[in-house]
């Protein structure tokens, strides 16, 4: 059986589209992410999923249930941890949980409740109040009061925003465990090194899927030979080779640059003479393999070429 199952499904608020003709499915067991810029409809999909708003039109299929006719039973079966998950910080982490356990009728929680504070590494701040963790405890809380219903399905809207990397790799590590456990989780992240980590990857933008597929699938969308350089004045070096017409690309990261070039030898010659001629000195160059950061730049660039794609096999 599918986790989730999306039909044709759109959202409009007033004369926005925030969503727009989405089918997608997620097997269970997965872990997805959808990727995308602000303003692309991640969080507008997930909220749909976990019936907070309603689609303009489409269906949304949870755990075998329809959201629209049957939110009582999708909401039995999910966890749900927002971009702003409401802890209270007057309670403790005990508290917290117990809470939680509460609203979702959970009886005699007192052992998943230990277990879950032993699976996130918080038994030994089980008495410290909300407000006084950490921003990667805060989220690891958040994930334990998610979780203290045993759901069979997670959503995590950018779960590790504005984490510290050692939260967030701690983060990563109960994610994983969970997959063990035969949890499905869709997330949305801005990290797409995170991304990079599940098994499928759904780029979206304007409210649409651009392409959805396993990351090492989506790598290979980049046609070309992708090239890494590092130089002078990147600024000045990305208008002298955005100039180049026989080079596919040029992206700026940071201090380097991204190349997609058709022919390695005459490409890199052609583009090094010209940052020569630039009196623009270049450090080092190598060939590497496209990142999900090159590959969404990529489909971005091309619209509205690339037409939506819909991936339903696991890899």
């Amino acid at each position: 059986m599918n986790a989730i199952e999306l039909r044709s499904v759109s959202k409009r608020f007033d004369h926005h589209v925030a969503v727009e003709n989405v089918s997608l499915t997620i097997q269970k067991g997965e872990m997805f992410a959808l990727v995308g810029p602000d303003g692309a409809g991640k969080t507008t999909t997930i909220r749909m999923l976990c019936g907070i708003i309603p689609a303009t039109s489409g269906e949304l299929i949870v755990c075998g249930y329809d959201v629209q006719k049957q939110a009582g039973e999708v909401k039995k079966r999910i966890g749900y941890l927002s971009q702003k998950f409401s802890l209270y910080g007057d309670l403790t982490v005990d508290e917290n949980i117990e809470f939680f356990a509460e609203i979702h009728n959970v009886r005699n929680y007192e052992r998943r409740r230990s277990e879950l504070l032993e699976f996130t590494r918080l038994t030994a701040f089980r008495d410290r109040l909300a407000d006084r963790l950490s921003g990667g405890m805060r989220q690891k809380l958040a994930l334990a009061c998610t979780l203290i219903h045993t759901p069979e399905l997670i959503l995590l809207d950018e779960p590790t925003a504005g984490v510290d990397p050692v939260s967030r790799r701690d983060f990563w590590k109960i994610l994983s465990g969970l997959l063990k456990e035969g949890i499905t989780i869709l997330m949305t992240t801005p990290y797409l090194d995170e991304a990079e980590r599940c098994s499928r990857v759904a780029l979206m933008d304007n409210g649409r899927i651009l392409v959805a597929d396993a990351p090492q699938n989506l790598k290979n969308l980049v046609q070309g030979v992708s090239i890494e350089l590092i130089c002078e004045d990147i600024r000045k070096s990305f208008g002298v080779l955005k100039s180049i017409e026989t080079l596919r690309e040029v992206q700026a990261f940071g201090d380097r640059l991204h190349l997609v070039v058709q022919n390695e030898s005459r490409d890199m010659r052609n583009a090094l003479a010209a940052l020569k001629q630039n009196s623009i000195k270049v450090f080092d160059w190598r060939v590497v393999t496209p990142s999900l950061e090159n590959v969404f730049i990529s489909l971005l660039s091309q619209r509205p070429v690339v037409e939506e794609s819909e991936v339903t096999s696991k890899s």
